[in-house]
């Protein structure tokens, strides 16, 4: 019988975690893909990528960091332009908030798919999330779905689809997924703006707190 193959773009965060663990039950081999695309905490979850690979057993030769720090040159985002401060959260909004970072997501899953064709995956896992972050324009539904055309129209591997297993989850449901799953969330990083400990204010950090306080749970990340 034909392998079932998968990629998982991890970044270290705790939506991507759910992917992995995800893709790791439902798949015969999973490989892993981290972006540093200059991103101020990109030591931080590179280090996180490596241990959720590690705690996966995912095989040197099935994990891949894709250098894409030219979106550093570009600016734009307060993820990765040092003239832009993270901001503190403010509460939810339908808003683009200044931590987008113009069209990643769309540069990130064209590389995914291009090591899709390639590794002979169908399968091609993001942690994109629609009900936190509706201000995102590349974590609407819409969005996926065209991502999904495009590449039936342009790949010779036109099997390939994107899964978006969290996209409509919210953030207590997402910690109850891991709870499920026996995810390692303690090798998960979500914070925007500080590498040491997490500083609990940005927007990811909040929408965190307030998953793992909804779910009951404790976070077992330190903050500041």
């Amino acid at each position: 019988m034909k392998k079932k193959k998968a990629i998982v773009l991890v970044s270290g965060g705790m939506d991507s975690l759910i992917c992995a663990a995800e893709a790791v039950k439902e798949n015969d081999e999973v490989a892993f893909v981290h972006l540093n695309y200059g991103q101020k905490t990109s030591g931080k979850e590179r280090e996180c990528f490596e241990k959720i690979a590690d705690f996966y057993h995912i095989p040197a030769s099935y994990r891949k960091v894709i250098d894409m720090t030219f979106l550093k040159q570009i600016g734009g985002s307060s993820l990765t332009d040092d003239e832009i401060t993270v901001k503190k959260y403010e509460g939810d909004s339908d808003k683009i908030p200044d931590s987008y970072v113009p069209f990643r997501n769309s540069i990130i899953l064209s590389l995914a798919v291009s090591w899709a064709e390639v590794f002979g995956a169908e399968k091609l896992y993001i942690g994109a999330n629609y009900e936190d972050s509706p201000g995102y324009p590349d974590c609407r539904p819409a969005y996926y779905e065209a991502f999904n055309n495009l590449i039936k129209e342009g790949t010779k591997a036109a099997d390939i689809s994107i899964l978006t297993p969290v996209l409509r989850m919210r953030k207590k449901d997402i910690v109850l997924k891991g709870q499920e799953l026996g995810v390692p969330f303690q090798f998960s990083w979500s914070c925007y703006a500080s590498s040491d400990k997490a500083c609990g204010e940005c927007d990811s950090c909040a929408l965190r707190l307030r998953g793992f306080k909804e779910a009951n749970l404790k976070d077992p990340i330190t903050y500041k």
